[in-house]
């Protein structure tokens, strides 16, 4: 069996304070975009789960998210069958673009579907929430609000159509380490995401990027004013907004025009501040 592991992007990223528990409350409009893992998963005999991926660096036993969401079925379920799992890596690592996660979700679905567990979206996304925050997302997919630590899913009406151009620059941010760059209590100003969700509903495209924000950009800028960079060049050459991705570093452009798209993922090549350069739409 094959499946896509959907990337996602932020089209708004709220963070409303620290809850006892450690976690952060958050409000964020997620977006499907069509750039993807892809995992193939087959039963074999014998017992445990095997991963294999196209990236040495990928950790490949317990500590990948994959395995962790298999085996968290295969226990509940008492399937002893072993798995083989192959894992092509496309979407950045430790971009703030969910990858890990989506490839946790996929998991699911696969063992799923493999095993004939018969289990809803709405079932798998449940026990999602133990694998990771954003894993509950990437099996709903598509446009919505997440709220809580990121569990608590609204499905949207599908976003206006628009072109998505993808920079990640050579750097790597954990979510750590945004949560630290992170000042709560210096914030003067949240995103609007109700209004947000209002210019979706109407299908306003030039409503929605105006309001695009995320509360971790300011203080990672500041650490990387790569991200700022990458984000004006967009702009320059035709994107309606730029926006850094979750916890970043990945910037991702909009676009109502695919010409413009092109021409502005050119630049961005010949510019060399980003690594990863990827034109899309959602």
């Amino acid at each position: 069996m094959r499946l896509r592991a959907m990337a996602k992007i932020n089209l708004g990223l709220d963070v409303l304070g620290k809850r006892p528990d450690g976690y952060h409350e958050v409000r964020m409009i997620m977006q499907t975009i069509r750039m993807y893992d892809l995992l193939e998963i087959k039963r074999i005999s014998g017992t445990g789960i095997t991963l294999k991926t196209n990236l040495p660096y990928i950790p490949t036993d317990g500590r990948n998210l994959v395995c962790q969401a298999a085996a968290l079925l295969l226990k509940e379920f008492g399937i002893s069958e072993g798995l083989f799992i192959r894992l092509e890596k496309f979407i950045p690592v430790a971009a703030g673009m969910g990858g890990g996660s989506a490839d946790a979700a996929a998991a699911m679905l696969g063992v799923n579907r493999l095993f004939h567990l018969g289990l809803s979206r709405r079932e798998l996304m449940t026990r999602a929430v133990q694998i990771g925050a954003d894993v509950p997302y990437c099996i709903l997919q598509g446009t919505a609000l997440a709220e809580g630590i990121g569990e608590k899913l609204t499905r949207l009406p599908r976003a206006p159509f628009f072109y998505v151009l993808i920079g990640k620059p050579d750097i790597n941010i954990s979510t750590k380490i945004a949560y630290e760059n992170l000042r709560l209590d210096s914030l003067s100003h949240h995103p609007d995401i109700d209004q947000m969700t209002e210019a979706i509903r109407r299908q306003d495209l030039h409503t929605l990027t105006s309001l695009m924000e995320n509360v971790f950009e300011p203080g990672i800028i500041q650490k990387y004013p790569v991200i700022q960079e990458i984000k004006d060049l967009m702009k320059k050459h035709g994107a309606l907004q730029a926006l850094m991705s979750g916890s970043g570093p990945t910037v991702f452009g909009i676009f109502d025009n695919e010409k413009k798209l092109r021409e502005a993922a050119r630049a961005l090549r010949f510019s060399r501040l980003a690594k990863t350069v990827f034109a899309t739409h959602v």
